[in-house]
């Protein structure tokens, strides 16, 4: 794959992530929507806990959209998603639809961010088999 290719292929990918995270997770919480804090409460957190959460995710996603902070926001981001996966865990939610979800949404980051961080790919080679 072209060095181009994997630009965009990354772009796309950490676009995904980024739109995903902004429409799904970040806006119903700034909103104080119904989904967001019912959800919240079914998980356990307290209402006032909801707002923070949703701020955490907006600084954690714009630290990942720019390239100085990358790789800063993608592991500020694992923690969100880590705590994430605990508290799936523990309210005991089904495995490949609820716990491992944050698992995919890291690989959509990290694979957007390897895809266009040259420099990642360095400490992070593909190596093939052989």
């Amino acid at each position: 794959m072209s060095r181009k290719s994997m630009l965009w292929a990354g772009r796309v990918l950490s676009a995904i992530f980024v739109l995903f995270m902004l429409g799904a997770s970040i806006t119903p919480k700034f909103l104080g929507m119904a989904a967001a804090t019912d959800t919240m409460r079914q998980l356990g957190w307290p209402d006032g806990y909801v707002l923070m959460i949703g701020i955490i995710e907006l600084i954690c996603v714009l630290l990942y959209v720019f390239p100085k902070t990358s790789v800063l926001g993608a592991v500020l981001m694992m923690g969100v998603l880590g705590g994430a996966m605990a508290t799936q865990i523990r309210i005991g939610n089904p495995l490949f639809s609820h716990v491992l979800f944050s698992i995919y949404l890291g690989l959509f980051m990290w694979g957007g961010l390897w895809l266009r961080d040259p420099a990642l790919r360095a400490i992070f080679p593909w190596r093939q088999a052989g």
